[in-house]
């Protein structure tokens, strides 16, 4: 028996090479990594954050989340179907071609993999090679479902103040301000069980949310999993922490129905009306509440709000974090990003900075200059963009 299972095991590793999403995840982070690195030079005049920062520490946690999620899953006995598998690839990857991560999030995909596979039987007639509905356990993808929207909540809690990616927009009045976007992307490797191989029932509850009735075999998905809001009334991580909430929230009330559905399957339907709908007013709160604030990165009397900061830069080296207000460089106080440049010149090498920082308090940082450090110490400012001041 351990034979088999190791067999299907190895047999479900080499099948995700099959999957056009896993050779897609990579192609979706490099060109929205590669746009992005293009918007911040035409913005900033240069290059912030690297072309995988979308990835940046997803890495570990989505790995133990989908091997956890692969022994429960599997241990309990959810079976899914290949054409559930090639449907919610194709899904995600037409949710995807717009190269943002909005419409990746559980309640997206997964939501929508499970309407495509109720109205399969209507266009019966014109997919006969596809099986009948019986044939799929809907209660599978809508557990699946909360089960990934605590991961969303999970990788939206950990956002950091230098997490995010700062942009610039057009205010109401013409201007040009200053946003955040916080957004990522995750390829969590989900170990399931599918019909057809050499593993056989283990015990009498096993599986107990099947489809069919026969020997199982494994298969590993890449499932992809990516979120984006844009910030410009708050700090952005703060704004991260706050949708985390509600979304852990809505991952209850998720569940909650999913795991009703194994008794009353009409509630897989309802699992997905409450996930998309929720979802859909977690983002119109957020963005309604976001637009009603004042921008939190305009300038103010006391000096210039940082908006970014250069990975790298001495600006990165001394810890100074977005949304700190620099007051005055070199004993010079600053109100434009000329100031700063003219105080740096002031006393060569060496540079000290006063800020306000995010609590209200006053402090300073001061270092010497390096050979090759940014000549305006790594910090972004809103204002207009780079190719406008040419």
């Amino acid at each position: 028996m351990i034979q088999d299972w190791l067999l299907e095991l190895g047999k479900g590793i080499g099948k995700v090479f099959l999957n056009p999403l896993f050779y897609w995840a990579f192609a979706l982070i490099i060109l929205v990594g590669i746009r992005r690195v293009k918007e911040e030079r035409r913005l900033f005049g240069t290059k912030v954050l690297d072309i995988f920062t979308e990835w940046k520490d997803t890495w570990g946690f989505s790995i133990f989340i989908g091997l956890f999620y692969s022994v429960l899953t599997i241990a309990i006995g959810m079976i899914v179907s290949y054409e559930m598998i090639f449907i919610l690839s194709i899904v995600t990857i037409v949710l995807s071609l717009t190269l943002r991560f909005s419409l990746l999030s559980p309640s997206y995909t997964l939501g929508i993999t499970l309407i495509v596979l109720m109205l399969l039987p209507i266009a019966g007639d014109y997919l006969d090679f596809l099986p009948q509905l019986s044939e799929f356990n809907f209660s599978v993808i809508a557990i699946m479902l909360a089960l990934f929207l605590f991961v969303e909540a999970h990788f939206l809690s950990r956002i950091k103040v230098h997490d995010t990616f700062p942009s610039l927009i057009k205010g109401a009045r013409g201007s040009w301000i200053g946003l955040h976007y916080i957004k990522k992307l995750a390829v969590i490797p989900f170990f399931t069980l599918v019909p057809s191989g050499l593993i056989e029932p283990f015990a009498p509850y096993w599986p107990f949310l099947t489809v069919g009735n026969e020997n199982y075999a494994i298969v590993l998905i890449p499932f992809v999993l990516g979120f984006e809001f844009s910030v410009r009334g708050s700090l952005p991580h703060e704004a991260a922490n706050r949708i985390a909430i509600k979304l852990l929230g809505l991952a209850v009330i998720v569940l909650a129905v999913a795991v009703g559905s194994i008794f009353l399957s009409w509630l897989s339907i309802v699992t997905v009306a409450i996930a998309i709908a929720g979802r859909e007013i977690l983002n119109y709160q957020h963005r309604t509440k976001d637009q009603a604030k004042a921008s939190y990165f305009n300038h103010t009397n006391d000096g210039l709000k940082v908006l970014g900061v250069i990975p790298g830069s001495p600006a990165d080296r001394l810890n100074i974090l977005i949304g700190e207000t620099v007051t005055k460089v070199n004993g010079t106080r600053i109100q434009c990003e000329d100031h700063l440049y003219e105080a740096l010149q002031q006393t060569g090498s060496f540079f000290k900075v006063e800020l306000i920082d995010n609590k209200g308090e006053i402090r300073f940082v001061q270092s010497a200059m390096y050979e090759g450090d940014h000549h305006e110490l790594g910090l972004i400012f809103a204002g207009e963009p780079y190719r406008k001041n040419k």
